[in-house]
């Protein structure tokens, strides 16, 4: 049996490399006579970038940028292509990661850093940059990184808005003279986790807002801005920033440079999956068995899981999913993509103490679904023997 492991990273404990190795080892520790191979996947998420820069053979140039609060950091570019193409994770300058609980604020985090990211790689030479925007901190429409290159946001007075989103119902004008000229020649692809829209009560505030430490009279805040960058935009550039799908990803960082910097919006998984050849592990798989930390209605809505475990089932794949959680009711379209799906917790416990066992835990449905294998396969041949 040909067994292809092609995990998500599980959010704020393990890597998709970690995952993939805990699975390994749990079904090396069953005996299951098996060939495995192991193939973290990202869908615009954090670690995406660093996963497309390794199996692209590519390398990094180290630098720094601030942080969502204004901290200088160090950070890295990644190149492929020889130098040509720029991968960039948000997550590594303006990602939730960089801030400590008591930190988290989108009314005054930026993503000026990812701005200063993409600047120093148009400085490299390079006219092509992919970008993962998932696990950001921000949600302001992308307004840091179009400062960085050289956006300007004013209020009625004319003068620097300042921060966005805290200052964003002062916005009354956008100008964009001062954009660097290097962008009008570069290809811009934004890898996105999600599908939302900006606004409304599945956009950009509402949804991601919490997650990111605003409150609800926060989100209130945040969706008062983002409409009114919504109006200025409109005005200014004739685009509708609301009814660009996956708008609302990274904080409305996707419709943000998508109206201005003419980014392409894409499916993060699919393109992960393209670029770095997925098909062909597929192609030898008989059992894929992937996962993330929740599988629920979200990951229907463009994460990893799903991209893997539809392609698998275009080629009669079984697929297993594992997660820390999985719906508790019977999804019917979950059931298109996954043959089983598993909840690795074994026990009772909050969700810290979840996180902290999820490697053990892990490895232990690993082995367990090694001994299930082992065990059909063993009545199988019983039955064909009488």
């Amino acid at each position: 049996m040909h067994i292809l492991i092609a995990p998500n990273a599980f959010k704020n404990s393990l890597s998709a490399p970690d995952v993939a190795d805990a699975i390994r080892l749990g079904l090396l520790q069953s005996g299951l006579p098996c060939h495995i191979r192991c193939f973290p996947i990202g869908d615009g998420g954090d670690g995406t970038a660093s996963l497309i820069v390794k199996y692209k053979s590519g390398y990094y140039f180290e630098t720094q940028a601030e942080d969502p609060i204004g901290r200088k950091i160090k950070a890295s570019i990644g190149f492929i292509d020889g130098g040509k193409t720029a991968v960039i994770e948000m997550a590594s300058v303006s990602g939730i990661k960089q801030l400590r609980e008591q930190e988290r604020n989108p009314m005054r985090s930026s993503s000026y850093g990812s701005g200063e990211l993409i600047r120093i790689a148009l400085d490299k030479g390079v006219r092509k940059i992919i970008m993962g925007i998932g696990g950001s901190a921000t949600v302001d429409g992308g307004c840091g990184i179009l400062q960085a290159l050289g956006v300007r946001f004013l209020d009625k007075s004319k003068a620097d808005l300042g921060s966005f989103p805290e200052n964003g119902i002062q916005l009354e004008s956008i100008d964009i003279s001062g954009l660097d000229i290097r962008i009008r020649e570069t290809e811009i692809i934004l890898l996105c986790d999600v599908d939302n829209y900006l606004l409304g009560e599945n956009g950009a505030a509402a949804v991601f807002g919490p997650q990111k430490g605003a409150t609800k009279q926060d989100i209130l805040k945040l969706e008062e801005a983002l409409r009114k960058l919504q109006q200025v935009s409109y005005r200014q550039t004739g685009t509708d920033i609301n009814s660009i799908r996956h708008g609302g990803a990274a904080g409305g960082t996707a419709a943000g440079l998508h109206t201005f910097l003419h980014a392409q919006l894409l499916p993060g998984v699919e393109y992960f999956l393209d670029i770095t050849s997925f098909d062909d592990a597929l192609d030898e798989a008989d059992l894929l068995i992937t996962g993330e930390g929740i599988i629920d209605k979200q990951t229907l809505g463009g994460k990893g899981p799903v991209g893997v475990a539809r392609r698998a089932k275009k080629k009669n794949i079984p697929v297993i999913g594992v997660a820390g959680e999985i719906p508790l009711e019977e999804n019917t379209e979950m059931n298109l993509y996954f043959d089983v799906l598993l909840a690795i917790s074994h026990q009772p416990e909050d969700l810290q103490k979840a996180i902290q066992h999820t490697y053990q835990n892990l490895k232990r449905t690993a082995r367990q679904i090694g001994n299930v294998i082992k065990m059909a396969d063993g009545v199988i041949r019983r039955d064909f023997l009488r």
